[in-house]
């Protein structure tokens, strides 16, 4: 072999020698006897034979075996095309449900803004209008307050008119003491004379005018300023209800805008 394998040949030679191996095989078989050369052949027919059957059966249990697991790849896939396709419906539906919600809200959300603009400009209105009247009392109060300090100073300039006129006459100097007060038990007493009583019921009646009207205008302040103090509470209220209106509002429109904002981030995922 490694004689062989060392040698060296031309293709010529190959060549020939090629030729004279296929002679000598023919040579060889017209000496053979004709019926061992046909039964030869027909063993080897028969070889051949048997081994394309075996192929064939090979091949056609691999045929079967490929058709039954592409069936069963169609099967599936048939499957899932069913479920896919069932579950394109459902988000076909949950996106019209969404849409359906969202307008919905939309409509909610439009609804509340008039409402809360409404009520804002009613709440405005109520301020402005309680500013205005609170604004009225705080004037009034001012005047009634400037009013009771000058009807205090004007009843003290004429409180002291009369102190002067009565320190001046020595006749009326009897019925009043140093406080400028009536000496009652005095007058009762020496009630007599009918000048000093005429004079005593006037003084009397200017001294009750007075205090009347002192006490009128004290009422009248004091109602001023409950009036002032229930406005104030009033406006405070008000602007509570404002405030906790746009709150709420607020909270209720961004809970919408969350909620239809996930629902189609679901559905797109």
């Amino acid at each position: 072999m490694e004689l062989a394998c060392s040698m060296k040949i031309s293709q010529k030679k190959l060549k020939k020698y090629e030729r004279e191996y296929h002679t000598m095989r023919e040579q060889q078989a017209q000496q053979e006897d004709p019926i061992e050369r046909f039964e030869r052949e027909n063993r080897r027919l028969q070889e051949a034979n048997m081994r394309l059957e075996q192929e064939n059966d090979d091949l056609a249990h691999e045929l079967v075996t490929s058709k039954i697991a592409l069936r069963k790849d169609l099967d599936n896939a048939e499957e899932k095309a069913d479920a896919l396709n069932k579950e394109l419906l459902m988000t076909k539906q949950k996106l019209i449900d969404a849409e359906d919600e969202k307008r919905r809200l939309e409509e909610e959300s439009a609804q509340l803004k008039e409402m809360c603009r409404r009520e804002l400009d009613k709440a405005e209105s109520e301020i402005k209008k309680n500013s205005s009247i609170i604004g009225d009392y705080k004037q009034i109060c001012s005047q009634l307050s400037e009013r009771l300090e000058k009807q205090q100073i004007a009843n003290k300039a004429e409180i002291e008119k009369i102190r002067h006129k009565v320190d001046d006459c020595e006749h009326c100097r009897e019925f009043f003491n140093k406080e400028g007060r009536l000496k009652v038990a005095s007058i009762a007493r020496e009630g007599s004379d009918e000048d000093t009583d005429e004079e005593k019921e006037v003084l009397k009646n200017q001294l009750r005018e007075m205090e009347l009207e002192l006490a009128q205008t004290k009422l009248q302040l004091v109602e001023a300023e409950c009036k002032i103090q229930d406005l104030e509470h009033d406006l405070g209220q008000a602007l509570n209800e404002v405030q906790a209106s746009r709150k709420t509002w607020f909270n209720r429109t961004l809970s919408s805008i969350k909620t239809v904002t996930g629902v189609q981030g679901k559905e797109t995922c």
